[in-house]
């Protein structure tokens, strides 16, 4: 391919709004182009990446036994009506109608559609397993797309569903899905970890994630330095160690009984309760400066609504609460922290003062808590907070638990004597194991070796193509642009002859381009009359891994300079040569 003709308008300048280097180095480098808040064109150099994604996600997911279907990007409401997710799903949910005002969505994920599709075709379990997979555009009505691809409102998704007459045979395919997606971030060249994670608005009983380490990561992931264990810190657990608290055995929500905290002291002495003034002071920060004292010795009090009611869940004043092990304590299909009317008429106070004296309603408490002596609480009145605060003594929680997040330095709760550390991660892959969520909602049974009707068990696995492209630039970039790893780099050579107007240098600079065409090599020639300096600073932008620059010097002497993008290196080598190096470089992603 000839520079002059591929349509690449790179530019020197990032666009104002991108803020992650993969935004900015897939605009300047003429990938994509912003249509609107989070929708894209993908340009012929970044549509090329997206195909190598493409290309190495099928083949390993055909390797794996999936078979490729495709499913409809418009889906009848009924579908989602059946599973309950058409109200649950919420705004993310981009819902039309038809002329004939039948309502639709567009598909953010397919697991109502392949439903559908399987319930009316399988009737036996002779007929099971079955993996069904999709490489397609899906929509999510994003509140706030940004970071452009990694976070955009419409993108490329693979997406596969597994059915299953036995569990066991969905968890052999959940880790055969588990390897899978190993291979496939291996052969794209990523560090990646996979990490325990919560299953959100697709549900499920368990799931992995698959995180590219990015210090521009979204999330955050706790890994132990010592073993394998690793976690979304939506999920991560606390390990707790030895028995009750002060003669107290916590008891957690469903009856049983868990030990204290790793770390916990007794022996403090109890001192009288006393309310004290802090006008303005609602935050950790505020309330501990002011009264001279640490943050772990506040005891913060927040408000939550879900559908299980009002209730006030407490964790020590240097943590955050974890709403996701929040709502999985509670059993609740939603929880929102409560607006401040809600506040005001549980605890008789603004935002920032609430406590746990004298509140009449609901409290769990993470672990922290009960460690805590003499602390700080709310006094559920405007501007006072009340010093000396003990449990047990001033007052009562119904139910403990592992509800906070996780921080740098907690043990790792898989290990004897692992500590955890707190990573960046961009999410590129996401593997659930369904249960059976969407088929006894939508009644997609089998008739199981008796002749009994059972509901098909599900598995979802999802990657993100778009995101995969996005996170490799994350990971392989310098201050001159991108550094594509071989596997999905969009050409394998950029071939660069300084003067175009020397009739020499274009012939060989035909003959090197012919040579590696024929070998089977993708080769992009920079044949445009420029200085060699924007030759070179478009070539460090695109950021293809091989350099082949050929000028009248060195072709005198029968070679050309050989550069690597991700070294500043250069080689000569002669021109008889250049399809055996080339080759022998890109052989290994082969």
């Amino acid at each position: 391919m000839r520079f002059s003709q591929i349509f690449l308008p790179t530019l020197k300048e990032s666009p104002s709004d991108a803020e992650v280097i993969s935004h900015k180095l897939m605009t300047r480098a003429g990938m994509i182009r912003k249509v609107a808040a989070g929708i894209y064109n993908y340009l012929p150099l970044g549509l090329k990446v997206i195909r190598k994604v493409e290309n190495i996600v099928r083949e390993e997911m055909n390797r794996a036994g999936a078979q490729e279907v495709f499913m409809p990007m418009v889906i009848p409401s009924e579908l989602w009506q059946e599973s309950g997710r058409w109200n649950a799903y919420g705004k993310e949910l981009l819902r039309i109608k038809d002329r004939h005002e039948r309502d639709f969505c567009l598909g953010p994920t397919h697991e109502e559609v392949i439903t559908d599709m399987v319930r009316r075709e399988v009737r036996s379990y002779r007929e099971l397993p079955r993996n069904l997979y999709q490489i397609q555009t899906k929509f999510r009505d994003e509140i706030r797309p940004r970071f452009g691809l990694m976070r955009g409102r419409e993108f490329i998704m693979k997406d596969a569903y597994s059915f299953h007459a036995t569990e066991e045979d969905a968890e052999r395919e959940y880790q055969n899905m588990y390897d899978t997606y190993c291979r496939i971030f291996e052969r794209c060249g990523l560090k990646f970890r996979a990490v325990e994670a919560e299953t959100g608005a697709i549900g499920g009983k368990f799931s992995h994630e698959f995180m590219v380490l990015a210090d521009t990561g979204e999330d955050a992931i706790a890994s132990c330095n010592k073993c394998n264990y690793a976690a979304n810190v939506e999920k991560a657990e606390i390990k707790i160690q030895g028995s009750g608290v002060r003669g107290l055995p916590p008891q957690a929500l469903n009856g049983g009984q868990k030990p204290a905290p790793a770390g916990f002291k007794q022996g403090s002495e109890e001192k009288p309760l006393e309310k004290v003034s802090t006008p303005g002071m609602k935050s950790v920060e505020e309330v501990s400066g002011f009264l001279r004292t640490t943050p772990q010795k506040l005891i913060k009090t927040l408000i939550y609504h879900s559908d299980k009611g009002v209730v006030a869940a407490l964790v020590r004043g240097d943590y955050e609460i974890n709403e996701s092990k929040l709502k999985k304590l509670l059993d609740a299909e939603w929880l929102n922290l409560a607006d401040e009317e809600t506040v005001r008429r549980t605890t008789n106070a603004p935002s920032g003062f609430a406590g746990p004296v004298g509140l009449n309603i609901t409290m769990f408490a993470d672990y922290s808590i009960q460690a805590v002596i003499n602390g700080v609480t709310g006094a559920n009145e405007a501007d006072a907070h009340l010093i000396n605060v003990n449990l047990n003594r001033d007052f009562k929680i119904d139910g403990f638990g592992d509800l906070r997040m996780v921080v740098s330095g907690d043990s790792c709760p898989r290990c004897a004597d692992g500590n955890l550390e707190i990573f960046r991660g961009i999410e590129v892959g996401h593997v659930f194991k369904l249960g059976t969520k969407y088929s006894e909602a939508m009644n997609a049974t089998f008739l199981n070796e008796k002749g009994q009707e059972r509901p098909m068990i599900m598995g979802c696995y999802g990657i993100g193509i778009g995101r995969i492209a996005a996170a490799s630039i994350e990971q392989n970039h310098d201050e001159n642009g991108i550094i594509w790893p071989i596997p999905l780099a969009p050409f394998q050579a950029h071939l660069i002859p300084i003067n175009v107007n020397d009739k020499a240098t274009m012939d060989a600079a035909e003959t090197v381009s012919k040579n590696l065409t024929d070998a089977g090599l993708d080769v992009l020639m920079d044949d445009r009359d420029e200085r060699a300096g924007i030759k070179f600073n478009d070539a460090d932008l695109i950021g293809i891994p091989v350099r082949l620059t050929i000028g009248s010097k060195t072709l005198k002497e029968g070679s050309v300079e050989l550069k690597m993008r991700k070294s500043p290196e250069i080689n000569l080598i002669k021109l008889d040569k250049v399809v055996e190096k080339i080759s022998a470089i890109m052989r290994p992603a082969r």
